[in-house]
C-alpha cells in the first residue's frame, strides 16, 4: 500500500512539522521551458511562470501522489494559487491533493505572533501531528548543521530581487568568470531561517514565534536597503545584479530603496526591470558586459 504524501509552495513553512509527519517530500518543483495550454485558461496573465507549471502539473495528475499541499500565504502568487486551485477542484475542473494554507501575520505586534502560533496549531491538528512527534522533528531540525558552501575562485557577484526560478542566471555570471552568490526561489523555499528555541514545552508556539520573526518572504517590515548591503558584504560580492521578473508585483517596490543603499556602500550595480523568466530578452549579453566592465 502506498504512503499518500505531503508537499508545501512558498516560504516561510515550518518544514520541521510538515517533517513530524513522516510524509513529507518538500516543496513542489516546476519545469518552465514548455507551454501550459490548460494553465493558461485559468490564471491571470500576472502569474509567474513557475505557477502555471504547478497548475499544468496538477491538471495532468502529475501531483496525484500528494495527499496535501501547504500553501504559505507569505508569498502573493503562492496565496492567489491556493484560491485558484480551491476554486478549479470545486468546480471540478481538477482533481489531485488537498490544498490547505498557513495563514500567518507578520506585523511586530503580539497580536501577529499570537495569529502565527494559533496557524501552526491548527496545521499539525489538520494534519495529525502531536507534540512529541513535533519535539522530536525540531530537535532533529537543530541538529543538522548547514553544509558549507564551496568557496570557488574569482570575484562575487550578488544576485537579487526575485528570486530566479533555476540556475540559469547563475550559470551566466559564472561564464563570466564570476562567482554567483543568491538563491533561488526553490533553495529559498527549501530552508528554513533559523533554529527553533525553547520548544521542548510547547512546540507549536516555538515554531509559530519563529516563523513570526522571520525574514525570507515578501511580506515582512525589515528595512530592504540595509538587508542588502548585508547580504552583499556577506557574500564578499564586488558587484550586485538586481533581477526582476515581469510578473513581479512584490520585490520590485524595494527597488529605490535597495539602489539607494547599493550606491551609498560603493557596491556597482545593474538594475534589470521587467524581465522574462526564461532569460530569453538579451540578460545574458547584459550581465555578461556588466560583469566584464567591473573586472573578475
Amino acid at each position: 500500500m502506498t504512503t499518500a504524501m505531503i508537499a508545501s509552495l512558498g516560504p516561510e513553512i515550518p518544514h520541521e512539522l510538515l517533517a513530524a509527519t513522516g510524509q513529507y517530500t518538500g516543496p513542489l518543483g516546476w519545469r518552465i521551458d514548455r507551454d501550459f495550454p490548460r494553465a493558461a485558461q485559468w490564471l491571470e496573465s500576472k502569474f509567474p511562470l513557475w505557477a502555471l507549471s504547478i497548475v499544468e502539473d496538477w491538471a495532468d495528475g502529475a501531483m496525484d501522489h500528494l495527499e496535501t499541499v501547504v500553501f504559505s500565504r507569505a508569498d502573493d502568487s503562492a496565496q492567489r494559487l491556493y484560491y485558484y486551485l480551491c476554486e478549479l477542484q470545486a468546480r471540478g475542473l481538477v482533481a489531485g491533493p488537498r490544498p490547505l494554507i498557513l495563514d500567518i501575520a507578520r506585523i511586530g505586534r503580539a497580536s501577529s505572533e499570537a495569529r502565527c502560533i494559533e496557524a501552526v496549531r491548527q496545521l499539525a491538528g489538520e494534519l495529525g501531528v502531536g507534540d512529541a512527534a513535533l519535539v522530536a522533528a525540531i530537535g532533529a531540525a537543530n541538529a543538522a548543521a548547514p553544509q558549507a558552501a564551496n568557496q570557488g575562485e574569482g570575484a562575487v557577484c550578488l544576485l537579487a530581487g526575485t528570486h530566479p526560478p533555476d540556475r540559469r542566471l547563475h550559470a551566466t555570471v559564472e561564464a563570466a568568470g564570476w562567482q554567483a552568490a543568491g538563491e533561488t526561489l526553490g533553495e529559498v523555499w527549501s530552508r528554513s531561517d533559523a533554529a527553533v528555541e525553547d520548544y521542548a514545552s510547547d512546540p507549536c508556539a516555538a515554531l509559530g514565534r519563529r516563523l513570526h520573526g522571520a525574514a525570507t518572504g515578501t511580506r515582512g517590515f525589515q528595512d530592504r536597503g540595509a538587508e542588502i548591503v548585508a547580504r552583499a558584504r556577506a557574500a564578499g560580492a564586488a558587484a550586485v545584479v538586481l533581477w526582476y521578473s515581469e510578473e513581479d508585483e512584490a520585490e520590485v517596490w524595494h527597488l529605490p530603496a535597495q539602489k539607494r543603499a547599493l550606491a551609498d556602500a560603493g557596491l556597482p550595480t545593474l538594475v534589470l526591470t521587467r524581465r522574462d523568466w526564461r532569460c530569453n530578452d538579451g540578460v545574458v549579453s547584459e550581465i555578461v558586459g556588466f560583469l566584464t566592465e567591473q573586472g573578475a
